[in-house]
């Protein structure tokens, strides 16, 4: 099943919008859009008390952020960041698309909260930027909002490439500390939110009865096969089993699953009982990330995605970090080799010494990315380096490493 789909209880404050609407001022303003807020303090509570984390990958607390950048001295710039590096993730660039007035009244609220002067919309798509300066045109902002586009890469999105990008350099990660909401656009603190975070604040301020924890904790989900197959954007609770997302968009015989985008890793046996919860994932030894879930049926075969996962990644380096540019490079020659056929005797043994000592290393999450890939293989999958020693697979022979073809999802 493909297409947009809500698994929210009937009455529950939601993002996603019927295939073929959009969000206009009127439909917005109808809806309780752009409330006036005469105390950011209550709001703030709000936020805190529901428990929202941020959408962007990490999963930070937002109130947190939020207090930490009004709390910073000088004046504060909050970016509404919609460039999702992913490319099995699509919810930042629908929402852009198709909820705009939502996202800019959720910028405008967390300026409130922060008391920034200065906003920003920072994105690659080009349907995203026409919605939101159709929107900006309807409703002129207070304060102004700046759209600042960039190039779509893995990194761009990363909250420091993110600063550099609208300071007008390049959009490539930056060493840390200091973090942006200590100095971040022209040194000012910086609140980076993920336009679903944004989204989620202005629907906690929009609807004031609604269950907060409820409307915090619903997320938005992408859900693919290899190349895109029976694609879909979901909006479902937390605590959704991922075997309820499988059958929603056609991949009920899946065997597997790589979550969170790539950042989230490969799961094998037991994965259709995983709850899509940060916590519960984190224990299992995954991540949600973005939110973006990639099934693998009974034909796929999770070194081939390994493989092509860990190579897009080597490729989307931003090549500033030594140990990034040789770590990413190392685990996907390696498992290139393995799918070949042609990996050495000690090649488990590497992948597995990498795959600890890499993460953490890097100015950015994409070499925590690639080594748990291909850790996670190492776990689920132990028997794949030996099934693939002789002669790999057809599987193997098929894939295109490196482009991400695999992974694309087309916007619905």
């Amino acid at each position: 099943m493909t297409g947009v789909h809500s698994l929210l209880p009937d009455g529950h404050p939601g993002l996603l919008l019927p295939p073929g609407q959009h969000e206009d001022l009127p439909r917005y303003l109808a809806a309780g859009g752009y409330a006036p807020l005469p105390d950011p303090e209550p709001l703030l509570d709000r936020v805190a008390g529901a428990g929202l984390r941020g959408r962007g990958g990490a999963g930070f607390p937002t109130a947190v952020k939020l207090r930490a950048v009004r709390d910073a001295a000088g004046p504060a710039v909050v970016v509404a960041n919609g460039e999702e590096g992913e490319p099995g993730s699509v919810k930042d660039r629908w929402l852009l698309r198709h909820r705009p007035h939502t996202v800019l009244d959720g910028l405008r609220l967390a300026a409130a909260v922060t008391g920034a002067r200065r906003t920003v919309v920072y994105l690659s798509d080009t349907a995203a930027e026409r919605a939101v300066r159709r929107a900006l045109a309807e409703r002129p902002a207070d304060p102004r909002v700046d759209v600042v586009r960039t190039e779509h890469t893995y990194v761009a999105g990363e909250e420091t490439a993110v600063v550099r990008r609208v300071d007008g350099g390049p959009a490539l990660p930056a060493a840390k500390p200091p973090r942006p909401y200590e100095s971040g656009v022209g040194g000012a603190p910086t609140l980076v939110a993920n336009v679903e975070t944004l989204a989620r604040i202005a629907l906690l301020h929009t609807h004031p009865d609604a269950d907060g924890a409820a409307v915090a904790e619903g997320h938005l989900v992408t859900l693919a096969g290899c190349g895109g197959r029976a694609a879909a954007l979901a909006e479902v609770p937390a605590g959704t089993h991922l075997k309820v997302l499988a059958d929603l968009c056609g991949h009920g015989r899946a065997e597997a699953v790589l979550l969170g985008g790539m950042f989230g890793g490969l799961h094998g046996p037991g994965w259709a009982d995983l709850p899509l919860d940060h916590d519960q994932l984190k224990a299992a030894g995954g991540a949600l990330g973005c939110g973006a879930l990639h099934f693998l049926e009974p034909e796929d075969c999770p070194l081939a995605v390994a493989a092509d996962a860990t190579a897009y990644l080597a490729a989307q380096s931003a090549r500033q970090c030594g140990v990034c540019v040789s770590g990413t490079g190392a685990l996907a020659a390696a498992l290139r080799a393995v799918a070949a056929g042609d990996a050495a005797a000690d090649t488990a043994d590497r992948l597995g010494r990498w795959s600890a000592q890499l993460p953490g290393r890097g100015a950015c999450g994409l070499l925590d990315a690639a080594a748990r890939v291909a850790g996670s293989l190492l776990a689920h999958f132990p028997g794949q380096i030996d099934a693939h020693q002789d002669a790999g697979c057809a599987a193997c022979r098929r894939a295109r490493p490196g482009d991400g073809h695999r992974f694309a999802v087309r916007v619905p």
